[in-house]
């Protein structure tokens, strides 16, 4: 995976495992322009075909039992009503239970049977795929290639990602599953919660428009990169009323990726970001990081304005926007931001 969907691809160049594991994909792409139906059922959602970078799926009636891959796929399907009954497994932000915690409260809630998991990215786990037999496979924001395209559309029809790998706007996929479900209205009125959720955040936080900041990260000693304002980690900050230090949209972004290597020896073109926003792999990685003179330099970093979170968990709910990350991570992260923003100077 890369740094931009989690650094570049579904995680970044020579990011260690556990940090490519972490690093989610921001969304750049189109709206769901690439969607489009092939006629219409009695109740006008079905049959539909849904174009992707790597085929079309055409759905021909509601599908019942749902796979997903990647990243958010899950959470909206729960949230419109349907458990998958597979996911790819992401056990770097899983609880102790095995399962991303809000995808495990949501399913006990709904009082349904915790989904499979099985093993994805190139290591993708088809037999235990086909086992399931899925209706669908919902993949918008993930990182299928090709050739597993074609294996898995033999299954079922599969909804892959409208332009590139880990590149789907939060809001488009939205659109793109619950079209896929049949319920595009209720898609609607998902995304609207979340921009709901998201901007009363920010009502109870007018203080935090006094600040701006950067997203930054490290694929280990001398590296530095910044992710960029349309990555889904830093729009979920954005959101919540903090302002986006304009010097990030003068770094130009590495290829395939929604972030910057900008490297350390750059890191003071960051001086003026009041806080700094970031997350390690492990404290063997944060130790080694915060160690180096000229990340420790960094104004916000030696002032202690540094947010960041060692629970892996909310560092991969903060990472991605849909109906069950969004109030998960405020609960969160508004106490986190509290509590280092005196340490901002202002």
């Amino acid at each position: 995976m890369s740094v931009a969907r989690r650094f570049s691809t579904r995680r970044l160049v020579a990011v260690p495992a556990a940090l490519c594991l972490v690093l989610l994909a921001g969304a750049c792409g189109n709206s769901a322009e690439e969607d489009e139906s092939a006629g219409k059922s009695a109740d006008g959602a079905y049959p539909v075909s849904i174009k992707s970078a790597l085929g079309t799926a055409t759905i021909k009636s509601e599908p019942k039992r749902i796979v997903t891959l990647g990243q958010g796929s899950a959470e909206t399907a729960i949230a419109l009503g349907t458990t998958p009954v597979g996911v790819e497994e992401y056990a770097w932000g899983s609880d102790k239970s095995g399962y991303l915690p809000w995808v495990h409260e949501a399913v006990k809630k709904k009082g349904d049977k915790l989904p499979k998991q099985f093993k994805g990215g190139e290591q993708l786990d088809i037999e235990a795929i086909t086992e399931l037999r899925p209706d669908v496979i919902l993949a918008p924001w993930s990182g299928i290639t090709a050739k597993q395209y074609d294996v898995l559309k033999d299954i079922a029809p599969t909804v892959a990602y409208p332009d590139k790998a880990w590149s789907t706007d939060w809001d488009q996929q939205i659109n793109l599953i619950s079209k896929a479900l049949g319920q595009p209205d209720k898609g609607t009125e998902l995304i609207g919660t979340i921009k709901d959720q998201l901007a009363a955040a920010a009502k109870k936080r007018p203080q935090y428009a006094k600040y701006q900041f950067s997203y930054i990260y490290n694929s280990g000693p001398g590296t530095l990169g910044v992710f960029s304002p349309t990555e889904q980690r830093v729009e979920m900050v954005k959101s919540l009323g903090l302002k986006v230090d304009p010097v990030v949209k003068t770094f130009k972004e590495t290829k395939g990726t929604d972030s910057s290597l900008i490297g350390l020896e750059n890191a003071d073109k960051l001086n003026k970001s009041d806080l700094l926003f970031t997350f390690y792999s492990d404290p063997k990685n944060r130790k080694e990081i915060e160690s180096q003179p000229l990340y420790a330099a960094m104004p916000a970093v030696k002032k202690g304005a540094l947010v960041y979170s060692a629970d892996n968990s909310f560092v991969t709910a903060s990472s991605m926007l849909n109906p069950l990350t969004v109030p998960w991570s405020i609960e969160r992260y508004l106490p986190l931001i509290d509590k280092v923003l005196p340490k901002a100077g202002k």
